[in-house]
């Protein structure tokens, strides 16, 4: 995508008792829901992302239901380094 920031007027119009806007083409969001926000007399809307990496891989994983060995592991003896 081009880092310069395209400018097109679009038509609001009515869906029932909401006022919605017709986004063209070539603003097209990815995905099914938007978040959006009002700062001032702007309206920011952003695509909802896909929680990602680790916290999602762990979240997705089943618990083992397997017992694990214990390991005899003692604590390490203090040495006299000087």
């Amino acid at each position: 995508m081009s880092s310069q920031v395209a400018e097109r007027r679009a038509r609001l119009f009515r869906n029932g008792r909401n006022q919605a806007v017709r986004i063209p083409r070539e603003f097209e969001l990815p995905g099914h829901e938007v978040v959006i926000r009002k700062e001032g007399d702007r309206l920011i809307v952003e695509p909802v992302r896909k929680p990602g990496g680790l916290a999602e891989l762990l979240a997705s994983w089943e618990p083992l239901e397997e017992e694990f060995p214990t390991i005899e592991d003692p604590p390490v003896q203090p040495e006299d380094i000087f």
